[in-house]
């Protein structure tokens, strides 16, 4: 089968994947753009968890302020080599991500960051809401998870849809660019600060 070189192209621009990488997951696809688009995710994720365990010593900060001037953020983000904290490519995710943070106001990295007592308020809070409900503890117990899962997706940086495509996550966003860059990187910490909010 012949891979079709103006989805190469497309497949390339749209997910940074080297053109060899982009061919075979055409070939492997059938020219089925959507398939490749996932299979090559999934080949990203294999790859980042392989180097998730690796050190990010290296790294670049950076900063957004909003147009209004009310919105600030600073975030510090991780890579493995100050070669890869000086790429384009590793500096336009820092970009990006500063942006998500501003736009978004996610309050944690993860939800392994999340103090274990938020969680159990917001369990507290959503048994309170069932408690009239009727239902058998362990459907209570399922809604509370299912509503737990979108309160880190709301509340966690990586678990958010990426402002500028919603098809993907934070978290996919910096799996794909791990897989280009061939190196761990992490976000290691933010801050968001708001004109007229507290800490």
């Amino acid at each position: 089968m012949s891979v079709d070189m103006n989805l190469v192209k497309k497949l390339r621009e749209q997910t940074g994947v080297g053109i060899l990488e982009c061919k075979k997951s055409l070939t492997e696809n059938n020219n089925d753009y959507e398939k490749s688009v996932e299979w090559l995710r999934k080949k990203g994720y294999e790859k980042a968890k392989a180097k998730s365990s690796r050190v990010t010593n290296q790294g670049a900060c950076g900063s957004y302020i909003h147009t209004n001037r009310n919105i600030g953020v600073l975030v510090e983000l991780g890579c493995e080599t100050d070669f890869v904290a000086r790429n384009e490519d590793f500096l336009a995710l820092l970009k990006d991500i500063s942006m998500q943070i501003a736009a978004m106001t996610p309050k944690y990295i993860s939800e392994d960051k999340i103090p274990q007592e938020v969680i159990e308020k917001e369990k507290e809070i959503y048994r309170e809401q069932m408690k009239d409900s009727g239902k058998p503890a362990q459907v209570i117990e399922k809604i509370i998870e299912g509503k737990l899962s979108k309160f880190y997706s709301e509340a966690c940086l990586l678990k958010q849809k990426f402002f500028k495509d919603d098809t993907k996550t934070i978290e996919d966003l910096i799996a794909e660019k791990i897989h280009k860059l061939g190196e761990n990187i992490t976000v290691k910490r933010f801050i968001r600060y708001q004109v007229g909010e507290e800490f």
